[in-house]
């Protein structure tokens, strides 16, 4: 009676193996563990959509909604609201399987162009460029809030000024924001003071370029960020955040679309490292008093 019993089960669990491959069958497995003959269904002729498929066509409907992409566990939780009655399991599994197809070269309507995040493939091509520029909104409008946020929320600075234009004269550039941390006069330990720089760029086409202009403030300044849009490209942001981890730049994200309240993010925090003192003091000389008074130096 036991071998009877397990070759029945084997074979019922073949059936539903062929069924989700969507091999044609006189048998249907609609619901979870319900089997009906296909006649009875209604529809004798149309093939049932596998939970796989199912799975795939919803995933395809959510990024359709979703240009930028969406991140491996946000799509999860919306594909499971979409389809209450499907295993999470056999979600997480389709989707993997989905990742597999792309990374076998296979040809597929979605992609996977960084870890975790997945897009339609008709959403990489950037002939038309993602950025608008805002003539209401000017990128210098965001040096005060972001020096102010250095100094009240991250702590990195006891003071900081908006700086930017070509204050410093050279292919280098200025940063848009400059500030120092000075340890108080009561600690028992004093280290030198720290420069702390950082560069603002509203133009998402442009954040490669922020980046290298970033690294060169290092040569000046202990410690170094750069503030991008949160309406990056989030291919461009996880790449960008990659490189500031490598290079030790501090990354944050803002909403480029209000001035007045920019809802910094902090994504990595800036590491420590030396400068070199020449440049330190060649830089800091071409400050006006007032701006050298304002910093605390």
């Amino acid at each position: 009676m036991k071998p009877y019993q397990m070759r029945s089960k084997g074979t019922v669990w073949h059936i539903k193996k062929e069924i989700e491959k969507g091999k044609e069958n006189e048998i249907s497995n609609p619901e979870r563990g319900l089997y009906i003959l296909s006649k009875f269904l209604g529809r004798p002729t149309q093939k049932i959509a596998t939970a796989k498929e199912r799975i795939r066509n919803e995933m395809k409907k959510i990024l359709e909604s979703f240009p930028k992409g969406m991140n491996y566990s946000e799509l999860v939780r919306n594909i499971e609201k979409a389809l209450p009655d499907v295993p999470k399991n056999t979600i997480h599994g389709a989707v993997w399987d989905i990742k597999k197809e792309i990374e076998e070269g296979k040809e597929s309507e979605i992609s996977n162009p960084e870890r975790g995040l997945y897009i339609l493939a008709k959403f990489l091509d950037r002939s038309t460029p993602v950025y608008v520029k805002r003539k209401e909104i000017k990128e210098e409008d965001f040096y005060k809030p972001f020096a102010e946020y250095l100094v009240k929320e991250l702590g990195e600075c006891t003071s900081a000024i908006p700086l930017g234009g070509n204050i410093f004269g050279d292919k280098w550039g200025t940063p848009d924001v400059i500030g120092i941390y000075k340890f108080s006069e009561l600690d028992p330990i004093r280290p030198p003071i720290e420069i702390i720089s950082a560069e603002i760029k509203l133009d998402t086409n442009q954040l490669i370029t922020a980046f290298g202009q970033a690294c060169a403030y290092k040569l000046f300044s202990h410690k170094v960020y750069l503030a991008v849009p949160k309406n990056s490209l989030k291919t461009d942001i996880g790449r960008i955040e990659s490189l500031c981890l490598r290079f030790g730049l501090g990354l944050v994200l803002f909403n480029a679309d209000d001035a007045q309240n920019p809802s910094f993010e902090i994504r990595s925090r800036a590491l420590r490292s030396e400068p070199d003192y020449y440049y330190v003091n060649f830089y800091l000389k071409k400050l006006s008093k007032e701006q050298l008074k304002k910093l605390g130096l």
